[in-house]
């Protein structure tokens, strides 16, 4: 059966989880901006949706993917939390302690001839200590909180108590935050040339870009698991709960 190209991008990544490793190769944005139709979005990029629909649906599209292709729409809400921590959250953080020295480092060597690299080392500075508080936050309540959640579910219990009310109210700051990092996202990959390095760089300014190219597609798809499906399912298991 293929794919309604009515349905939104966000829908196809979540049911097709080799899609969003393509969406990211095309440049289509599927975490924050997932909410439109895939049709729309093709016409206005002016890429044929008809060629995006192919390659998610054939076995080459899902070998071009290459990125991570779990379906997590079943799993746990535990499950989730615990992936999104351990792969996206512990490789944001690593990432930005390479990363940083590196930006440095190329900053001092090419920084003269090519000073949009210090305004991108500043963008990336901001971005990591917006992540780091941003994570931290995930962690410590809004995450703990779903868990405890579904768990109080399963036991057909009452939901757990919160210092923030609903959990649409982190959730939607958390939202916020995500829309934040996604605009700082896009301001490092404009001024970095859609991370094409120059004829003059050096190796570590090539490595430098494929760095923050990595970083972009990781926190891409660490945001679509969130906004698409850790967040709406959050908020059905509690709206749920209180209805009974």
């Amino acid at each position: 059966m293929g794919i309604d190209t009515q349905r939104t991008v966000a829908e196809i990544a979540l049911e097709k989880p080799q899609a969003a490793a393509i969406f990211e190769k095309l440049g289509i944005d599927y975490c924050c901006g997932g909410r439109k139709p895939l049709a729309t979005v093709c016409e206005a990029a002016g890429i044929d949706v008809n060629r995006v629909a192919d390659l998610i649906e054939t076995p080459a599209g899902a070998d071009l993917s290459g990125g991570e292709s779990k379906d997590w729409t079943n799993q746990s809400l535990a499950a989730l939390v615990s992936h999104i921590v351990q792969k996206h959250h512990a490789y944001c953080r690593e990432e930005g302690l390479r990363l940083r020295p590196l930006l440095a480092k190329v900053v001092s060597k090419h920084g003269e001839r090519h000073p949009e690299l210090a305004e991108i080392q500043k963008l990336f500075a901001c971005l990591q200590d917006e992540l780091s508080m941003h994570m931290m936050k995930e962690e410590k309540m809004l995450f703990p909180y779903i868990v405890d959640l579904e768990e109080a579910a399963t036991r057909h219990s009452a939901p757990p108590q919160s210092a923030f009310g609903t959990v649409q109210n982190p959730v939607r700051m958390m939202i916020l935050e995500h829309d934040n990092a996604g605009n700082l996202e896009k301001e490092i990959r404009s001024l970095a040339r859609n991370f094409t390095a120059p004829e003059d760089a050096c190796t570590s300014f090539k490595v430098l870009y494929q760095g923050l190219e990595a970083f972009e597609a990781d926190l891409h798809l660490h945001i679509h698991l969130e906004n698409n499906l850790l967040f709406p399912r959050a908020i059905a298991l509690e709206e749920t709960a209180q209805s009974v």
